[in-house]
């Protein structure tokens, strides 16, 4: 049996939080507030996916200035992208 749900939550809202680079840091914690507890279980398999990739890139995804990779071309990461050009 995997990890329950909740567990797995807080473990990747965790790291949401402390990626290393302040843009990420904010991009990351804007996710976890507004979706990160309604994904499902693929849908966090995803958002983990995204969690594994340098910063860098995910803020060249996320400005458009580099076309996402297919692997990572789904509702979860247009979510992120969303919530990087909401308001604050």
């Amino acid at each position: 049996m995997g990890e329950p749900l909740s567990v797995r939550r807080k473990r990747l809202a965790y790291r949401s939080l402390y990626r290393g680079v302040r843009e990420s840091d904010i991009i990351f914690r804007r996710f976890k507030d507004h979706h990160l507890d309604g994904l499902d279980a693929g849908e966090l398999d995803r958002f983990e996916a995204l969690l594994e990739e340098h910063d860098q890139d995910i803020l060249s995804w996320v400005t458009g200035r580099v076309p996402v990779p297919a692997r990572h071309d789904h509702s979860v990461f247009r979510r992120l992208a969303e919530v990087t050009s909401a308001n604050p």
